[in-house]
C-alpha cells in the first residue's frame, strides 16, 4: 500500500496497514498573508510583533502592539486583509509542482478566531471581553470568520487543496482559556461557519489546538473535524479515543513534555511511550503517531521514536 493511501485509510479509520509517522506524503503550503511575521514588524491586521531569535518561534506579539483599544468600537479599529489583493502567483506555482498521485496538499491556515482576537485586543482585554462583552466579541469574530472563509475559498481555488490545517489554540495546560459555555456561545458559531466552508469544498479538516481541550472535543467532532492535532496528554486521550474514535482521527499524543523533551530521557523510555500511545490510540485506525508538540529534540530521541513507530506501528495492525 502506498503511504498516501495508508494515511487516508488511517484518517478514515479504514484498515490502514501501518500507523503513519506524522502526515506521511503530505505537502504543506501557506497562503500569501502574513499572520505572524518572521521579523519585528506588523502582521496583515496591523498588530506589531517583536523578535527574540533565541525564543521558541522567534517572534511574539509586542507589548502594547494590539490595534483594538475598545471592543465596543472594534469595527472602527480593525483592519481586515483583502484576500483578492494578495499575490497568489507563488502559491499557484508551488501547487503545480506537487506530485498529486503520491501526495496530498495541506493548506496552512493559522491564527484562528480566538488567537486573532487576543492579538487584536491583547490577551487580558480579550479574556475580559469574552466574559462581559460577548455580543461585541461575537460580532467581531463573525467578521474575522468572513475573512477566513474568503481566504480558504481563494486558497483552494488557486491550489486545489486536499486538507485544511486550521489552527486555533483554545487550551492551557489545565483547561480552556475561557469557560466551555462561553466558547460554545461566542467562538463555536463562527468556527462552525469556517468548518462548513471547508466541508462545502470537500476538503478534510485538520484542527490544530494545543492544551487541554477535552471538554470541547465533542463539539469539534460534531462540527465535522476529520483530524485533531496535537493531542497533548494533558487531555484524557484514552477516554477521548473510546468516546470519539469512531468519528475523528487523532494526530500526535507522543508525550513531548514528560518524555521526549525530558532531561536524561532514554531511547528505551521513548520506545515505551510510542508503544503505549499506539496501543491506546490506534485500534481501528484513526491514529497518526506524532509528538504532542513541535519543539527541538535530541537526534537519538527522534531516531528511537521513528524506529519504534515504523516497527511497532506495523506489528500492531499485523497482529490485530
Amino acid at each position: 500500500m502506498h503511504p498516501k493511501e495508508n494515511l487516508l485509510r488511517a484518517i478514515h479509520r479504514d484498515h490502514p496497514e501501518w500507523v503513519p509517522n506524522g502526515m506521511e506524503n503530505v505537502i504543506w503550503i501557506a497562503p500569501p498573508v502574513v499572520e505572524r511575521p518572521n521579523a519585528a514588524s506588523h502582521d496583515a491586521f496591523g498588530v506589531h510583533w517583536s523578535l527574540a531569535p533565541e525564543a521558541e518561534g522567534g517572534t511574539f506579539p509586542s507589548h502594547d502592539g494590539q490595534t483594538i483599544r475598545d471592543i465596543r468600537r472594534w469595527h472602527e479599529q480593525i483592519s481586515i486583509p483583502n484576500v483578492e489583493a494578495l499575490d497568489w502567483s507563488l502559491v499557484e506555482q508551488q501547487a503545480r509542482s506537487v506530485d498529486r498521485e503520491n501526495c496530498l496538499l495541506q493548506g496552512f491556515v493559522e491564527m484562528g478566531l480566538f488567537e486573532r482576537s487576543y492579538l487584536l485586543l491583547g490577551m487580558e482585554e480579550a479574556l475580559v471581553a469574552y466574559l462581559i462583552q460577548q455580543q461585541a466579541m461575537l460580532d467581531m469574530l463573525t467578521a474575522i470568520a468572513d475573512y477566513k472563509i474568503a481566504l480558504i475559498r481563494k486558497f483552494h481555488e488557486v491550489a486545489e487543496l486536499d486538507i485544511v490545517w486550521y489552527g486555533d489554540d483554545w487550551g492551557t495546560q489545565s483547561n480552556l482559556f475561557i469557560p466551555p459555555d462561553v466558547w460554545r456561545k461566542v467562538i463555536k458559531p463562527a468556527t462552525r461557519r469556517i468548518y462548513d466552508c471547508i466541508k462545502s469544498l470537500d476538503l478534510l479538516i485538520n484542527q490544530h489546538s494545543c492544551g487541554k481541550i477535552d471538554s470541547i472535543v465533542g463539539d469539534i467532532v460534531e462540527m465535522g473535524a476529520d483530524i485533531w492535532n496535537p493531542c497533548q496528554p494533558t487531555n484524557d486521550l484514552a477516554r477521548l479515543k473510546q468516546e470519539f474514535g469512531h468519528r475523528v482521527c487523532f494526530s500526535g499524543g507522543i508525550d513531548s513534555q514528560f518524555v521526549l523533551a525530558r532531561p536524561n530521557v532514554t531511547p528505551e523510555e521513548v520506545r515505551e511511550e510510542v508503544q503505549r500511545r499506539i496501543r491506546e490510540m490506534a485500534t481501528g485506525g484513526g491514529y497518526i503517531a506524532m509528538p504532542s508538540h513541535g519543539v527541538p529534540y535530541k537526534p537519538e530521541i527522534v531516531e528511537a521514536m521513528n524506529e519504534e513507530i515504523a516497527v511497532f506501528g506495523r506489528a500492531f495492525y499485523a497482529e490485530a
